[in-house]
């Protein structure tokens, strides 16, 4: 009973050290987010002190108001910013330097860069040392550039809205996201409006360019010796070119929507090897004047929209793109399940261009469908399947969903208006029209061109994740 007494005799001090320990246990695990690598900044404090007294890992969360820059981030630490949070370069040099692996950039209005083309002057400049380092649902307005991934290996540009600088001629901007010599980087989801380029990617490989829109700029994405790469989902709506691919080699083009471009809307030039499927080009009529300023960043062209009726002033519009695809010295390429429509010309293929699949695409309501510069015939079919072509007035009698006959998209009598535009004035005389009657009596007579042994009585289905579906 003693030894009982004693420990009962001494129970509260057992008690009281166990709720000290407890509540010091307590006290750990509600200690503040600012105590634990968190660190707010007002506007108007030097941003860039803080930024160099921060530990690796550590949040710095700008508040609502104007913070000067430029800064530099050599520390992997996340910046962002609540709403309102805007970092203003001063318009000198980069507003935002990251040369951190793994730093983030998040939730930031960024602007004000200098204006130095050779210095690449950009509102988030990320380089080479900052391997996997991500820029992401920020907004950049009026930068030289917007974002340039330089050399910086698996980086990441997701979800930004990017708006270029305007009143100025598209020489004297920069483009909205560029990429030079950074392999495996992601650009994704982002929104880029004026500048000179959307996407730019130079001397690059393994990237992945998925899910951006691209509106009134020069090219949607123009890419240049990035091979191995995949360009999907995109849409370019409103700009010169939609996607110029150039000097590349196996390349994945998937479901990729063209809108209304006013030049081409998908530019192959020695791009080889590459998997060309599940994109669509539209035309439309636009106005004239969009040939005539298109070099100066103004404002919205105006563009009508998808739906809408053609004006009664025909005379000052013009349609556009000019031509839905253009290849030129492209090999060995596969183009499937593409949709072509509405074009001036559906697809200008040039001699030089070798072994190239085209099978179980649409091309509808252009005007000229294909011009083919060249003397030898091409077979535009591949296993018993070509493709769907809107003028071909086929029959289909045993149903198997291919015409009966052969389909020649071009004759001798649109080879000769390539080279002699003005013969266009005699198209309707019945001098022309009996050569093209004899043309269809005795095919000998036909000049070596494109030829579809099987076309499609029907357009196969394009589903486009960024723009829905076509032709059902």
């Amino acid at each position: 009973m003693k030894h009982r007494h004693q420990t009962d005799k001494h129970r509260p001090v057992l008690l009281s050290a166990t709720a000290l320990c407890i509540c010091s246990l307590l006290s750990v695990s509600i200690i503040s987010p600012a105590q634990a690598g968190e660190i707010t900044v007002p506007a108007g404090q030097n941003l860039q002190a803080v930024i160099d007294q921060a530990a690796s890992g550590d949040t710095i969360r700008l508040l609502k108001g104007k913070h000067a820059g430029a800064i530099i981030l050599d520390n992997k630490i996340l910046l962002e910013g609540e709403a309102g949070a805007i970092i203003d370069g001063m318009g000198k040099g980069n507003t935002i330097t990251v040369n951190a692996p793994e730093a983030v950039i998040r939730g930031l209005e960024v602007t004000g860069s200098g204006d130095n083309l050779f210095d690449l002057n950009a509102g988030i400049f990320i380089a080479k040392t900052a391997t996997g380092a991500r820029a992401e649902n920020n907004r950049l307005v009026d930068n030289l550039y917007g974002i340039y991934l330089h050399g910086a290996k698996e980086s990441v540009a997701e979800g930004n809205e990017i708006i270029g600088k305007r009143g100025v001629r598209m020489s004297q901007t920069g483009s909205g996201i560029s990429i030079w010599n950074a392999p495996g980087a992601k650009v994704l989801n982002n929104t880029i409006r004026f500048g000179r380029d959307g996407i730019y990617t130079n001397a690059s490989r393994k990237n992945i360019f998925r899910g951006n829109l691209m509106e009134n700029v020069r090219f949607a994405v123009h890419y240049m010796y990035t091979n191995d790469s995949e360009v999907s989902d995109n849409i370019s709506r409103n700009n010169s070119v939609g996607f110029a691919i150039m000097y590349t080699s196996r390349l994945k083009i998937t479901g990729n929507l063209s809108d209304g471009d006013r030049d081409h809307g998908l530019l192959l030039n020695y791009a080889n090897s590459s998997v060309v499927t599940g994109n669509q080009v539209i035309g439309r009529m636009q106005p004239a004047d969009r040939w005539l300023d298109a070099g100066i960043q103004t404002a919205e062209h105006g563009l009508p929209a998808p739906d809408a009726a053609a004006p009664a002033d025909t005379g000052s519009m013009r349609l556009g793109p000019e031509k839905c695809v253009f290849i030129y010295n492209a090999n060995k390429n596969k183009f499937t399940g593409n949709s072509f429509e509405n074009c001036s010309i559906g697809i200008h293929f040039t001699a030089g261009s070798e072994g190239n699949v085209m099978s179980g695409n649409a091309f509808i309501n252009n005007r000229n469908q294909v011009k083919y510069v060249g003397t030898r015939n091409l077979d535009w079919s591949a296993k018993g399947r070509g493709n769907y072509w809107s003028d071909n007035p086929a029959f289909d009698l045993n149903g198997d969903g291919i015409a009966d006959s052969p389909y020649r998209p071009n004759d001798l009598i649109d080879k000769v208006l390539w080279t002699a535009p003005q013969a266009k004035i005699l198209i309707n005389s019945p001098a022309i029209q009996t050569i093209r009657w004899a043309q269809t009596q005795f095919p000998a007579l036909m000049p070596g061109g494109v030829i579809d042994s099987f076309p499609l009585m029907k357009p196969p289905l394009v589903q486009l994740k960024s723009g829905g579906e076509k032709n059902k």
